[in-house]
């Protein structure tokens, strides 16, 4: 094994930059700490955390790192051909991070309006689906995911399962909807208690059960319009 990896191992484990990423978060990690990570190994007789502190010091500021091209980033002792392309590769991507959006798609203005969208994409599935809209306070869909295949009734449909993606987009508010393969969407027993269930998650959580809208061939149920939310 490389001296350079028996170095990082000789730290004490909770002072080591993954491990310390790990229990305390990215956040808490110094620049130089974050610049290991990535170059993950250092040139003979050193470690990690040397070689990222001696090419922080070779720069003025992160901003000349940042624009330092691969020749530059070679200067360095210790960074080859290759850790200066992923140097340049982890700059660009961050930079694409720092400008990208979360992609909006389109508005819940009334549960009208977001019935009739869904009869055109669900009127024709021959199993049943249940898809999930993911809304910000706006109610603008930040997130349409399919959640299950399959039917109400089955214990695959649980309502942890959608509550988990509207902690991971940071939702306001969810609307469900599933079709009924059979055309009909008038509610069956097992849609009034899946939508209990589920408000009863969403005031748990802080998170709003908006609406659960029931697909047919050519026409939908809103429970929020029927009382049942």
């Amino acid at each position: 094994m490389r001296l350079t990896h028996n170095l990082i191992k000789e730290m004490p484990k909770l002072s080591r930059p993954r491990e310390r990423l790990e229990n305390d978060g990215e956040k808490a990690l110094s620049t130089h700490e974050l610049l290991a990570i990535l170059l993950r190994t250092g040139p003979k007789d050193s470690s990690a955390v040397d070689l990222s502190m001696s090419l922080l010091a070779s720069f003025e500021d992160l901003y000349y790192l940042k624009t330092a091209s691969l020749e530059e980033l070679m200067c360095v002792n210790g960074i080859g051909r290759t850790k200066a392309i992923e140097i340049r590769a982890a700059i660009e991507l961050g930079s694409r991070i720092a400008l990208a959006t979360q992609e909006k798609k389109g508005q819940v203005t009334s549960s009208h309006t977001i019935g009739k969208r869904l009869i055109k994409e669900m009127k024709d599935l021959q199993q049943e689906h249940v898809i999930t809209l993911f809304l910000n306070t706006k109610n603008e869909i930040i997130k349409k995911e399919t959640t299950f295949v399959g039917g109400l009734s089955q214990s695959v449909a649980h309502p942890r399962e959608i509550f988990r993606g509207a902690v991971r987009y940071a939702a306001a508010r969810i609307i469900v909807a599933h079709n009924h393969p059979s055309g009909n969407p008038t509610p069956s027993d097992a849609d009034f208690a899946f939508t209990k269930r589920m408000a009863t998650c969403g005031e748990l959580m802080g998170i709003e059960l908006l609406d659960h809208i029931i697909i047919g061939s050519d026409s939908y149920i809103s429970l929020k319009e029927m009382g049942a939310i």
